[in-house]
């Protein structure tokens, strides 16, 4: 427009072209990030400006007032403080998934607190940033003039990282914004190679598959994320999959929440303890927004609120009253306060410059074809450098070929451009080998520099094939980019960090709110399941009948002999006493159990696993774990039993692996798995084993596909064990006779036990419920199929094994029970004769059948019917209930033969002061009423019972006879 011309113009036209310039500036140049590399201008720069600095990862730290001031000065003519606090959240591990910016100095925190200011932290590239600028020398980008033309900043980032997807973007433009959460490079990663796989057919990838590898979002502040959602109201709402619509449409909403958990406290009070919070949100507000609604009563029964967040974790406690339910309030918590949110999920970058609502198929397609181009170009820049180097060697090479004609000429030359033109023109070097030529040092003429020169050309020409194939190849191209993801994912990959979780009707429940812990699930003899925590079993060894390991979101599924089946999930079972199965599952009184397993909770998806049956008289079944679990609740029959048959066996597999079973009379067969089709729960079983006559089946195992080098655990009846590679077992066909996996006598007994087994495993041999021995499975020897295998050491004579089973992991010196520390033989008799007449759960120590004289420890190898229930009635009721130590490689009480003492003798020695026993550290076990009355006749040894210097005598009692008239009978020496 001229100067002094007015010139009329429709207001109308000119404001909506003047605001859709501003728009298109601030959506283009500010708000939005590129979909190539994920970043939007201001941050692109910076992590320039750093680079070009040098601020390398292995470098100093130089001043943020620096940084910023390079930033402003050359690349981005805005506003200091936008830029400092672009590169703060850049640096901050709450904010980024992966931070790019690794910062020294005070950085904020998630309390809401501000960083520093810009003179007093520091700031250089995170190594992970690296993988944004790799490779940007090589012409791999475009480059775009600065705001004043003096300079040359790139357009976009090579961007080896997904950053769009690993560490998310949001942005608010005019008319629209962007909120894209941040993934697990990991699982990102493995996306992006499925969808590098089939590429030539990606239009037929679905959301569904690339799910398989992204399930959700992934935030630096952990927390979880629940994946559906349910429209309606009432039971018949429907459910949707609010991840599955985000990542398909490229907008949605997503439900965060806080990971929290409720801790038991003394005196029937409880605490809730905050440990994550959703995306964003600021602990300190929190804290006050719950104190505020405390005060107001909003929500009630709070009595302290405190926050005991340090460096190794966060921890927000919330102590409650006892006459609140703790899953009240924190469902009101959930509701009220910033715990529970919702993240808008909008997948909107820049694509040609332009905005674009990207699906999660779409965003990642579109990074593919971003490293395509950069490594095309990566492959041009490569190729011509190394076509220059090779055209320089050949001229060197074959200067050193015409040495004296090239000296020669130099020499007669009296310029370097006349020599420059004579090796041209005379000796047909092209003009910059003629340069090299005469660059090239006089060191260069030695030997071994000429090999070194043929050994670069071999070199180079083997690159440049290798580039241009690449280059011919788009193939090749997508096998590099396979390759650098991979090697990114090696390198940076990391564990997930939210919990993706089903939804129940927006409420959290009370899976979600347990921590999850490793536990050991057990079985006991008189029925009762129980729970303890930890890694290594933690219970006694002989009441129990089986051990499985577990966590707090694990679902137990006991079957019966009859073939009924009954669930309990592990945190249903009380953790002090635990409780019995019949009133955890509704099975039936009385019912005798012959399978524990221990499968995981399903979320939101359901089982893909089998449970393989056998039965007694050899009949195997397959189903799969999720018809059980659907049909729990009324506690189903999952096989149809022939009459005399009953259910042995049961295990868990993944469909494609093989079945062994075991047979008493020492018979073994190997199938595969396939032999047994999936069948309904009511259907009966097919035959799997032939057996002989008085032959049964015991045991089975499930064989994995990768469990070639495994090894198979046996036990006889008499004590015997070995182990035999699984090698040794080969594959037949199903309801074949099998093979023989011992060799039987009657001094060997029958097998007992038959199963997989690891070196890490334990095995507990029980001795007709009256002793228990541990032993790792990495100590039996490993013999082959036609031998009885080892005596176990620790075993009593005379006591024939009637039940094994296995403590997996717990092998070792760490796996073995504790031994309980002997308590004397008198506290033992006078604690155990008033326990046979009002039978109290008390313990007697196993110490006291060691203080027994030797003729009365032979009697303790009688046959086990000596203690039969007819015995235990005739020695008392009331001693049922009683409990004992039973250790590791303990031996059971043995009858003691001084029965005959008088009765006088008897309550002058129960008159004695005993002496203080020592910490109890073991569990306890019921003793049977015959054992306790041996106990109370059993006389306490003098030299066990008295200190060796002089004790305190009791006072005379003159209704008893004096204590000293009674001479106790000395025990064995130990």
């Amino acid at each position: 427009m001229e100067p002094g011309i007015i010139r009329p113009v429709n207001i109308d036209a000119e404001m909506q072209a003047s605001y859709l310039d501003y728009a298109m500036s601030v959506i283009v140049a500010r708000a939005l990030p590129d979909a190539r590399d994920g970043l939007k201008p201001v941050h692109r720069r910076i992590l320039w400006a750093m680079y070009d600095l040098g601020l390398l990862p292995d470098k100093p730290y130089k001043k943020s007032a620096r940084i910023v001031g390079e930033v402003l000065g050359k690349y981005h003519p805005h506003g200091d403080a936008a830029v400092y606090e672009a590169m703060v959240r850049m640096a901050q591990n709450f904010s980024l998934r992966y931070p790019l910016v690794d910062g020294q100095g005070n950085f904020g925190s998630i309390d809401g607190d501000n960083a520093a200011a810009m003179r007093y932290t520091e700031a250089r590239l995170a190594p992970i940033a690296l993988e944004m600028l790799a490779d940007i020398e090589k012409d791999t980008v475009d480059w775009s003039d600065n705001f004043d033309g003096s300079l040359k900043e790139p357009s976009v980032l090579p961007a080896a990282l997904p950053n769009l997807l690993v560490n998310g973007s949001s942005g608010i433009a005019v008319g629209m914004s962007t909120n894209i959460p941040p993934h697990n490079l990991g699982e990102v990663c493995d996306a992006l190679c499925y969808l590098i796989e089939n590429y030539q057919r990606h239009e037929d990838v679905t959301v569904e598959d690339l799910m398989r590898f992204i399930p959700g979002p992934d935030f630096p502040t952990g927390g979880v994320v629940y994946r559906y959602s349910h429209l309606g109201a009432g039971e018949d709402a429907d459910r949707e999959d609010a991840i599955a619509k985000a990542y398909a449409g490229g907008k949605g909403s997503i439900v965060m929440q806080a990971k929290a958990h409720i801790e038991e406290m003394s005196r029937s009070k409880a605490r809730i303890v905050v440990t994550e919070l959703p995306y964003q949100t600021n602990k300190s507000s929190l804290i006050e927004r719950i104190a505020e609604l405390v005060r107001d009563g909003r929500i009630e029964g709070v009595t302290d609120l405190r926050d005991e967040s340090d460096r190794t974790g966060m921890r927000i406690i919330i102590e409650l009253t006892r006459t609140v339910d703790p899953n009240h309030v924190l469902g009101q918590l959930f509701k009220l306060t910033p715990l529970q949110q919702t993240f808008g999920v909008s997948l909107l970058a820049l694509v040609d410059g332009e905005p674009r609502l990207l699906s999660l198929k779409r965003a990642l397609l579109h990074f593919i074809e971003h490293r395509q181009n950069v490594i095309v170009r990566r492959a041009r820049y490569d190729l011509a450098r190394a076509k220059e180097r090779a055209h320089i060697v050949e001229g060197l090479l074959r200067a050193l070929d015409m040495l004296d004609a090239v000296i020669a000429l130099i020499r007669g030359s009296r310029t370097a451009e006349m020599a420059r033109e004579g090796l041209v023109k005379q000796l047909g070097f092209t003009s910059i080998q003629a340069q090299a030529i005469l660059d090239m040092q006089l060191r260069r003429l030695a030997a071994l520099e000429r090999r070194k020169l043929e050994t670069e050309h071999k070199e180079l020409l083997a690159l440049i094939k290798e580039l241009e194939e690449l280059l011919k190849s788009p193939k090749k191209v997508l096998d590099v980019i396979r390759q650098d993801l991979k090697a990114l994912k090696n390198k940076y990959g990391d564990a997930r960090r939210t919990q993706i979780a089903d939804r129940a009707k927006g409420v959290l429940t009370t899976i979600d709110l347990l921590p999850q812990e490793e536990l050991w699930l057990t079985l006991n003899t008189d029925g009762v399941l129980a729970r303890s925590r930890g890694e290594k079993p933690a219970f006694p060894l002989l009441p129990v009948q089986f051990a499985v390991k577990g966590d707090t979101k694990t679902d137990l599924y006991l079957l019966t002999a009859r073939g009924q089946a009954g669930r309990v999930q592990a945190h249903q079972i009380p953790e002090t006493g635990g409780g019995h199965f019949t009133n955890l599952t509704g099975l039936p009184r009385g019912s005798k159990i012959a399978a524990l397993l221990a499968l995981p909770k399903p979320d939101g998806e359901p089982l893909s696993s089998y449970i393989v049956l056998a039965t007694e008289q050899g009949k195997v079944k397959r189903i799969n774990a999720a018809d059980l679990a659907a049909s729990i609740g009324a506690n189903p029959q999952v096989i149809g039993l022939d009459e005399g048959d009953r259910l042995v066996w049961a295990g868990v597999s993944q469909g494609d692996g093989e079945v062994l079973l075991f047979t008493a009379r020492g018979q073994a067969i190997r199938f595969g798995e396939e032999d047994v089709r999936a069948m309904g729960l009511p259907a009966g079983g097919i035959g799997g084993i032939r057996l002989a006559a008085d032959d049964r089946v015991i045991a089975g195992a499930t064989v994995a596909g990768d469990a070639a080098a495994a090894q198979v655990a046996l036990v006889l009846g008499a004590g015997y064990a070995k182990r035999v590679p699984l090698a040794d077992f080969p594959a037949q066909g199903r309801n074949g006779k099998g093979i023989s996996t011992a060799k039987l006598s009657s001094r060997s007994g029958d097998v007992v036990y038959g199963a997989l087994a690891g070196p890490e495993d334990r095995l507990v041999c029980v001795q007709a419920e009256q002793a228990a021995v541990g032993c790792p499975v990495a100590g039996l020897a490993q013999m082959g199929r036609a031998s009885s295998g080892k005596a176990l050491a620790g075993l009593v004579a005379g006591l024939s094994v009637t039940r094994v089973y296995a403590l997996a992991g717990a092998g070792g010196p760490d796996g073995a029970a504790q031994k309980r520390p002997a308590r004397s033989a008198k506290a033992a008799a006078e604690k155990a004769a008033p326990a046979a007449e009002k039978a109290p759960r008390r313990a007697a120590s196993p110490a006291a059948a060691a203080a027994a004289p030797k003729p009365a420890r032979k009697a303790a190898a009688a046959p086990a019917e000596k203690l039969t229930p007819t015995g235990k009635a005739a020695a008392g009721k009331a001693a049922a209930s009683s409990k004992a130590t039973v250790a590791d490689k303990t031996a059971p009480v043995g009858k003691a033969a001084a029965t005959d003492k008088p009765a006088a003798a008897r309550k002058a020695a129960a008159t004695q002061e005993p002496e203080k026993p020592p910490a109890r550290r073991g569990r306890s076990v019921p003793l049977d009423a015959a054992q306790l009355a041996l106990l109370a006749t059993i006389p306490p040894p003098e030299a066990a019972d008295k200190p060796k210097r002089a004790a305190r005598k009791p006072a005379a009692d003159p209704k008893k006879p004096p204590a000293s008239s009674v001479k106790p009978t000395r025990g064995p020496k130990k």
